[in-house]
């Protein structure tokens, strides 16, 4: 069995500055989701995200292709951090993503997810209203940035893969060593590794990638940059309760208070359009064959890869 250890590492910087509902108290200094935007002006924007996505609103469009993944079937060795308002599971250059109408090439940079207490609801995106019981999110930046901070002055600079779960009678199997290594990494601050770690292991088969919504947006943490083409799958993951229980058992926030319902609300749509890639019922037309081939220069709203 592989050697577990754990580093320490610099509290996050902004992290006095902001928290979620379940940390604000009257007697804290951070600010709530609602209030966000007094210390982070984008978290006040018209691209704002999670959003609630209105199945019956979603416009079809056929110039969606599969998007092509690099590095997820490769065995890798990554870290677990606790940023001290979620865990971030750091990733190797090596892991890639392109296709799907993205305008580019994106390595990836983390994962993380979201969840709620007890084994209630805490995914950060809706579905016609219904909120699941987790949510991960792949962090992508576009080449050739260097860091997170230079993709963010691009409207398609950051790329967003969003999985939805949904509680089943079995365990995810694959889920155990990610739940194991948030046991070691219980304080603000500390790391620790998770090795032989295939990516691939807990998304759904490839033939289930194919059918995605996508829509322009933002990051869904302080300072909320409106710089992100989210891609939220169809298909969701399996996750057993005793799981769910277990996730929101693990960590504790910058706070010291258990690490729990870490989502931001829904945010309003504000005149955006969310597409749908391979409908089951497509009709074709110049308008959608179109919004997929626009160039760069258009308006992401109004591009096929938003």
């Amino acid at each position: 069995m592989a050697e577990h250890w754990v580093e320490q590492l610099p509290p996050a910087h902004c992290s006095l500055l902001w928290c979620y509902d379940s940390q604000y108290s009257c007697d804290d200094r951070c600010r709530d989701p609602r209030h966000w935007k007094i210390q982070f002006p984008n978290c006040g924007g018209l691209r704002q995200s999670p959003i609630n996505i209105v199945t019956r609103n979603v416009h079809v469009n056929t110039a969606l292709p599969p998007l092509v993944f690099i590095g997820h079937d490769d065995k890798i060795n990554i870290t677990a951090e606790n940023l001290g308002h979620s865990v971030h599971f750091a990733l190797p250059q090596s892991v890639r993503l392109s296709g799907g109408a993205l305008p580019g090439n994106y390595r990836a940079l983390q994962f993380h997810l979201h969840w709620g207490v007890d084994g209630r609801p805490g995914s950060e995106h809706t579905i016609d209203g219904e909120r699941f019981p987790m949510e991960l999110h792949i962090v992508h930046i576009k080449e050739p940035y260097g860091s997170l901070a230079e993709a963010e002055h691009d409207m398609a600079g950051i790329a967003l893969l969003s999985f939805l779960f949904e509680e089943s009678t079995d365990d995810h199997p694959n889920l155990n060593s990610l739940i194991a290594a948030m046991g070691h990494i219980q304080n603000n601050g500390s790391a620790a590794p998770v090795h032989n770690f295939r990516l691939r292991d807990i998304l759904p088969p490839s033939k289930d990638l194919h059918s995605y919504y996508r829509y322009v947006g933002s990051m869904t943490t302080p300072g909320c940059e409106q710089a992100v083409a989210w891609t939220v799958f169809h298909k969701t993951l399996p996750i057993s309760n005793r799981q769910l229980v277990a996730v929101a058992q693990q960590c504790r926030f910058w706070t010291g208070q258990p690490m729990t319902n870490i989502f931001r609300p829904t945010q309003p749509l504000d005149g955006r359009v969310v597409y749908r890639s391979r409908a089951r019922a497509v009709v074709p037309n110049l308008i959608t064959l179109c919004l997929g081939v626009l160039s760069l220069s258009g308006t992401l709203d109004d591009a096929g890869f938003v």
